[in-house]
């Protein structure tokens, strides 16, 4: 011990294995226990502060707030990812999308939006050179399941995409379906604690989902999805994809416009309705799972285009919806889809857990270049779903190398459960973890572009969005649905809510009414019938009736067998 103490004070190895040089805080330690890269971006040095997705730091001192006095805003990604690191580093399944499958891919720019040159819109560099590539990961999941659960469930399908840029990472996080039941992160877990088993029970059921549903309105557009046979695609691969939230783009003066995201198949869309999903889950309840697989393990690489809806970044008075809401479609003939890329996935996972059941994905982790809206369930996301992985993957889940940039990270961030390497830069001052430091510590990045500045004005409150028109583009789905969409969307409505409590079933009626007088009048049909006892035609036995049924059933065909 005094021997290698003795070497400490002679520069020379410690005992730790790490090269020191000189004493005190000012000293240079390098070595054993840290991992260097070298690729920077451009205007980056290798001792460039950046965060743990690898995007440089330009401002390392001041949260993002309304004025300089404040308020401080809720997608302060930089600060929060900094802030909730540091509160675990003294030191499980995914509550929703636990059931998915992954691959590896590549995503190659088109150099423009439609017709014009992107840089009009946008600065970030993964769009801005036609034929550019950029590695991805995807995860596709169901939402509201258990991680065995069968892949032919009714559900929202889950849609995320990693892209390894040179500017660090971005994720896209979205679903199949463009629009979700609820426009205000507030009602999240009330949505989910709905969709989720009873507490006493441990069962799923109708009336649950249905009782939350029938008190808020605005879900009724996803409901015309969720249960008609869009609820149940065939497969990942023949699913659309969508970003959901209203994102923005900035350019290289600092100018934002409002941006949707959509990622359509070019291997067509499929979809089941309830009987043709139960067939296939009698045989194979892993259908699409190995659906993805096989295709690429065979060379059949499925593709998507990233298309995108561009908007300017206003309250838009003339539309009848507010474009921030994420119950709304933005109407394709006023906001057309522009092609922006093409995505192809081409290599499976050498290891699930590592690599798809690993991965971690946050609506907060943006490059330069990309910003949030003022979306309130974008902004509400931002910080739950990064702080869901550190819970469920560890605080250094951004170390493993699903998760990691593709590029230089160098951060102060210290410790905390399985941090298994030092995110330093070569020749820097190990001693250093904080910044600003006279004594060769991380360094701010240069700025290279103006920032967005959105003015605000506005009094703080709690209050409902005024133009929430709840029921106009559900009704509109509704009768786009073809004949045989409807009948099965009735005949799910009718499934699910035939043994509900009167109060949730009528509210349901009155909603469906208020949507379209049609879809009101065949639902209650469908209920009146179902409830008499009597097959409705095109409405389905209540879920009620078959889980009882079956548990009978059980019983009744089950073989006797001895004891042994």
């Amino acid at each position: 011990m005094a021997q290698n103490e003795e070497k400490n004070q002679n520069g020379s190895a410690g005992s730790n294995g790490h090269a020191v040089s000189g004493n005190g805080t000012g000293t240079a330690v390098t070595g054993a226990g840290t991992s260097h890269d070298g690729r920077t971006a451009e205007g980056e040095s290798a001792q460039t502060l950046t965060t743990r997705q690898g995007h440089p730091l330009t401002n390392n001192q001041n949260t993002r707030t309304v004025g300089n006095r404040g308020p401080a805003t809720l997608e302060n990604y930089q600060f929060i990812e900094k802030i909730s690191h540091f509160d675990r580093e003294r030191i499980p399944e995914r509550v929703v999308h636990a059931r998915g499958a992954g691959a590896h891919g590549v995503f190659e720019a088109y150099g423009k939006v439609g017709d014009e040159p992107i840089a009009k819109y946008t600065r970030a560099k993964l769009f801005q050179e036609k034929g550019k590539q950029t590695p991805v990961f995807v995860r596709f999941s169901t939402v509201g399941h258990g991680g065995h659960s069968p892949e032919t469930l009714r559900d929202p399908r889950g849609f995320a995409v990693k892209f390894y840029t040179e500017d660090g990472n971005w994720d896209l996080v979205g679903n199949n379906l463009k629009v979700f039941f609820i426009r205000d992160a507030m009602k999240f877990p009330d949505l989910i604690h709905s969709q989720k088993p009873d507490p006493v029970t441990n069962r799923q059921s109708g009336e649950r989902i249905f009782d939350f549903i029938c008190n808020t309105p605005e879900a009724m557009h996803m409901v015309s999805f969720l249960f008609s046979p869009w609820g149940i695609p065939a497969n990942y691969r023949q699913m659309q994809g969508s970003g959901v939230n209203t994102y923005k783009w900035v350019n290289a003066q600092g100018d934002a416009v409002l941006v949707k995201y959509h990622w359509e198949p070019l291997q067509g869309i499929k979809n089941l309705t309830a009987p043709e999903a139960e067939a296939i889950q009698a045989k194979n309840f892993n259908h699409a799972t190995q659906d993805l697989f096989e295709h690429i393990a065979k060379g059949e690489f499925p593709e998507w285009e990233l298309r995108v809806q561009i908007m300017s970044d206003d309250e838009h008075p003339e539309l009848d919806f507010d474009p921030l809401d994420d119950t709304k479609i933005w109407p394709e003939d006023q906001f057309p889809h522009l092609p922006v890329g093409k995505m192809t996935l081409n290599r499976n996972p050498e290891n699930y857990f590592a690599e798809v059941e690993q991965s971690a994905f946050g609506t907060g982790v943006l490059v330069d270049g990309l910003d949030f809206s003022d979306d309130k369930m974008l902004q509400g996301r931002t910080f739950s779903y990064s702080d869901t992985q550190r819970y469920r993957v560890g605080t250094n889940y951004l170390q493993l190398p699903i998760n990691a940039p593709k590029k230089h990270v160098a951060t102060n961030q210290r410790d905390g459960q399985m941090a298994y390497h030092v995110d330093s830069a070569p020749d820097q001052n190990l001693h250093i973890n904080y910044e600003p430091s006279s004594l060769n510590g991380l360094k701010e990045a240069p700025r290279s572009a103006p920032d967005h500045m959105p003015e605000y004005k506005g009094r703080l409150m709690r209050q409902t969005i005024d133009r929430q028109n709840n029921f106009k583009q559900a009704g509109e789905r509704y009768r786009l649905h073809e004949g045989w969409e409807r009948d099965d969307l009735i005949n799910n409505m009718v499934g699910a809510l035939a043994d509900a409590d009167r109060r949730v079933s009528d509210k349901m009626v009155e909603l469906c009414t208020n949507c379209d007088p049609d879809w009101g009048k065949r639902l209650a049909e469908g209920l009146h019938k179902a409830r008499g006892g009597k097959k409705a035609e095109g409405s389905g036995q209540s879920n009620e009736a078959r889980s009882s049924e079956a548990v009978a059933e059980a019983e009744a065909t089950a073989h006797d067998a001895k004891p042994y």
